[in-house]
């Protein structure tokens, strides 16, 4: 560490407790591209997450529990988004960038909530597309409006609950000493590790916490879809097959894509890594996923497209009038 690092490292307060945080800067080799990468990329989820959202509300059509799911989905993408990215481009755009004690627990209280959500949303979708596949004939009277919205209401209520938990546990913890953040965001591991008390009660805690939080939901997805395959296999057409799993694709894709690049992050040894590469990891689940979520489920998915043609349509016919 330089001497401006332990500069910084030495900021306290007069009771030796760390009020602010600085994140450290970028590799300059990469900071241009960064830039660029995280400004396009956080345009295009937020454009992206609205425009499956005001379709969703606007189009009868798309007027189903799945549909309503997935505008709560991109509600989760455009928090954990606005979250995170502002962040990153203020660390790439500058050189010193610091945040308050507060705005890091805050901002880590946010990414906990919307990721915890996210894992009791999908598992929410994957037991419609379950009722859907291999219960047709009771599906429109299991999953109703009423039903929906408790269900996502349950969802935020649990990973509220949850996350707070292991936030009001860091915010007991002291640190007096080093206050440089080596990453992009307020990450539990790296706020933690900054930490001058003894962590292993916290890091127990949120390892608990991530069974019913984490593993259990996708317990549930896996055991879902076991049943979706089993009862896909037994249709004789092909087309009928293919119809079937057609209707969860997308879903299936957004559930490997999350949990995976949450593995990938948080599972695989940082022995040897180096910070970079940490740093790029965490763009995938904070950045990428939001970034790709509205993609997956429209372009191969014809109610919204079809959505999409009417409202260009009606937009295009307005417009004419008008003038």
């Amino acid at each position: 560490m330089g001497f401006h690092q332990r500069s910084l490292a030495n900021r306290t307060t007069h009771e030796g407790n760390v009020t602010t945080f600085f994140f450290l800067e970028f590799n300059n080799i990469y900071n241009l591209l960064l830039l660029t990468l995280v400004l396009i990329i956080y345009i295009v989820t937020i454009c992206g997450n609205f425009l499956i959202i005001m379709l969703v509300y606007y189009s009868k059509t798309l007027h189903s529990p799945m549909y309503f799911f997935l505008s709560q989905l991109s509600i989760s993408d455009i928090l954990l988004t606005t979250d995170v990215s502002p962040n990153m481009l203020n660390i790439v755009l500058h050189e010193r960038t610091s945040i308050s004690y507060f705005g890091c627990i805050t901002q880590l209280y946010v990414f906990g909530i919307t990721e915890g959500f996210e894992c009791f949303l999908l598992t929410v979708m994957s037991y419609d597309r379950y009722l859907a596949i291999c219960s047709p004939l009771h599906y429109t009277s299991i999953m109703k409006q009423t039903l929906c919205t408790q269900l996502v209401l349950a969802s935020w209520i649990f990973s509220c609950s949850m996350v707070l938990i292991s936030t009001l546990e860091i915010c007991q913890l002291d640190f007096c000493g080093p206050n440089v953040i080596d990453y992009l965001f307020c990450d539990f591991n790296a706020l933690v590790g900054l930490s001058c008390s003894d962590t292993s009660i916290v890091q127990m805690e949120v390892i608990l916490l991530c069974v019913p939080g984490l593993i259990f939901p996708f317990l549930l997805i896996v055991v879902s879809y076991t049943y979706i395959v089993l009862t896909i296999l037994k249709i004789s057409s092909f087309s009928g097959r293919l119809k079937s799993f057609s209707t969860c694709s997308s879903h299936l894709t957004v559930v490997f894509l999350f949990y995976g690049t949450l593995a990938a992050a948080y599972m695989i040894p940082k022995e040897g890594q180096s910070q970079t590469i940490s740093k790029i990891m965490s763009l995938l689940y904070t950045v990428f996923t939001p970034f790709v979520n509205p993609f997956i489920y429209s372009l191969r998915n014809k109610e919204i497209k079809d959505s999409l043609k009417m409202l260009y349509i009606n937009k295009r016919f307005f417009i004419q009038n008008l003038w």
